[in-house]
């Protein structure tokens, strides 16, 4: 049966059908983090049977790529260990004070490094998640509301893993294509799982394989995987707390003209949806594919940096 694509005038319907403006009260930043509550934590817990830990993460390398945004990530170090072993450090440090210092920096927002958008990333007709002014986001202050230093305690909750080549019986999913709605069905009636309110749902296009067996390209030119629009409605009605893939989550080329990122656009301004980017989940789907089992907890930890529209993170499954 062929995947269902609404049309663009579905789409922009969407900021109206999904919208969870107020649902918490006009005063909510959190959107979908609301479904994470202390019981839906518990149960979580209670998956852990082994003790057995997964990164998510892929790893952050000061290099350039064809994927890196405008400035790759930066790693210098500030002191290091040449020259204490010889006796001849060059050092304004005190003698005995010998110590390694590094220095990072990152834009960790496209297409490279795994990374938590908060809802201050995406506006639409000059409004942010819950009808806040676009402009609460200033150059000066940085993200006044709607900050990721709101997530200081972490996520922690159930996460659901659904493979969607496995399911298409491919190797990955072609840059330009997505995954819909019936990808999503199919892999939890293939996998015996069904997402639940207050998850992190975690699709698997197999990009990131395709990018370490093929080599690194440019998404925004060359093509992207990544969830469709259509997933939308879908994550909406089970109240999805996180979406997260192996890639930017939204397909390139745009599928629409009056979108250049719907998933983002709608997910995190209409719907308060929370966002993880580039995940890597070739460990995650091997070592589900282990065990038969595509549900575990998983924690996400950002930096508690303030007033910022997201974060660089590890998510970790346990099992």
């Amino acid at each position: 049966m062929a995947n269902r694509v609404p049309s663009e005038q579905e789409v922009l319907g969407y900021f109206q059908s999904l919208s969870n403006w107020g649902r918490w009260g006009e005063d909510d930043q959190l959107g979908t983090i609301n479904y994470i509550t202390p019981e839906k934590r518990l149960k979580a817990a209670s998956l852990v049977k082994e003790g057995v830990t997964v990164t998510c993460a892929r790893p952050i390398k000061a290099e350039i790529t064809p994927e890196t945004s405008s400035v790759p990530p930066l790693h210098f170090m500030v002191e290091s260990g040449e020259g204490w072993d010889s006796g001849n450090k060059l050092t304004t440090r005190p003698r005995g004070s010998q110590v390694a210092l590094d220095f990072f920096g990152m834009i960790f927002h496209g297409h490279s490094i795994t990374h938590l958008d908060s809802l201050a990333h995406f506006f639409w007709n000059g409004r942010m998640y819950n009808g806040r002014p676009a402009h609460l986001v200033s150059t000066q202050l940085g993200a006044t509301v709607e900050s990721i230093d709101l997530l200081k305690d972490g996520i922690v909750t159930r996460g659901v893993l659904l493979d969607v080549p496995r399911v298409r019986g491919t190797r990955w999913i072609e840059p330009g294509d997505g995954a819909y709605r019936e990808d999503l069905e199919a892999a939890e009636k293939a996998q015996g799982v069904r997402v639940e309110e207050g998850d992190v749902v975690l699709i698997r296009t197999g990009q990131y394989r395709r990018r370490n067996e093929l080599g690194p390209w440019n998404p925004r030119t060359q093509g992207s995987a990544g969830p469709h629009a259509s997933c939308l409605p879908w994550l909406h009605e089970r109240r999805v707390a996180v979406l997260g893939s192996d890639t930017g989550n939204d397909v390139f080329p745009p599928p629409y003209q009056a979108f250049t990122n719907p998933i983002h656009q709608v997910g995190i301004v209409a719907m308060g949806l929370w966002i993880l980017d580039n995940a890597n989940l070739e460990d995650l789907a091997r070592a589900c594919e282990e065990r038969g089992r595509w549900e575990f907890l998983i924690t996400i930890g950002t930096l508690r940096l303030e007033r910022a529209t997201g974060s660089p993170c590890n998510p970790i499954a346990v099992f």
